[in-house]
């Protein structure tokens, strides 16, 4: 039996401070540090496509369109948590919506939060939808894989009790060691993932068919983790003692990218490689 590290969610403070008479006070949380990690890895590796010779982007448009995906990962990651996850609380305590800090981030809110910035980033660059999210989308996971040790850290979404040699006993779960299902999510979702469509990606392949693996495996390995997870506590499961809002959110993502890696591959319209 193991026991998760205890580590300060907050990574460093800065000296507190007067604003018209209010103290101040400013921290840094490892979990916000996460997406930061996340998004440079991102534009280092998409500025280091977009340098290369027939690319048909620019570095000035990867910086762009990061700018545009930040913004569509918060507002609609953390839109998507308090519709999907718990309207409810929220509702009750509006100010709360806005302690971002504290956690509470929907993958699948901000994947159409993404979506629709990558939308107008592409209106005003001329480019099409599926041509921006096969661009940045074998990159993505970087950021996937950083947000799970965010909650690592910040020990929170554990999985359920276990006796493997490996369980975990998570601050505020319990005495018992639990599957460190945050781990499970952060190897498949950011580092499996990752090498799945770096590989991919290395040939020219049909418009749309990165963008429709990137939704078939990562809705595949994340419904799969969801049966180790414990459901969110204040939703339980949703049906047949087992299907959480995770998995039920994730299956169109399974559905929805096999629809569209068939429909790329019919069209056979080529991209680039990497």
């Amino acid at each position: 039996m193991l026991h998760a590290p205890d580590i300060n969610p907050v990574a460093f403070a800065f000296p507190s401070f007067k604003i018209l008479g209010h103290l101040v006070h400013i921290e840094v949380h490892w979990y916000g540090l996460m997406y930061v990690l996340g998004f440079i890895g991102l534009w280092y590796f998409a500025s280091r496509r977009a340098r290369r010779p027939g690319s048909g982007w620019t570095v000035d448009q990867v910086a762009d369109a990061i700018f545009y995906g930040a913004l569509g990962v918060i507002l609609g990651g953390r839109i998507g948590y308090v519709l999907f996850y718990n309207l409810d609380y929220y509702m009750a305590h509006p100010p709360a919506v806005f302690e971002v800090w504290d956690g509470g981030m929907s993958f699948h809110g901000g994947l159409l939060g993404v979506i629709t910035a990558l939308w107008f980033f592409g209106r005003k660059h001329g480019k099409k939808l599926l041509e921006v999210t096969d661009f940045v989308a074998p990159w993505v996971p970087l950021g996937l894989g950083a947000g799970r040790i965010g909650n690592f850290i910040n020990q929170e979404l554990w999985g359920k009790v276990t006796t493997l040699p490996w369980g975990m006993v998570f601050r505020g779960a319990g005495p018992l060691p639990r599957q460190p299902s945050q781990l499970y999510e952060a190897a498949l979702e950011g580092v499996v993932l990752l090498i799945i469509l770096v590989t991919f990606s290395r040939k020219p392949r049909p418009v749309g068919s990165v963008s429709a693996l990137f939704l078939m495996f990562y809705g595949l390995f994340r419904f799969l983790v969801e049966f180790v997870r414990m459901p969110d506590p204040q939703l339980g499961y949703l049906a047949f003692g087992w299907l959480t809002m995770g998995q039920l959110l994730s299956a169109p993502m399974i559905i929805i990218g096999a629809g569209l890696l068939v429909w790329s591959y019919r069209r056979k319209e080529r991209a680039g490689s990497m």
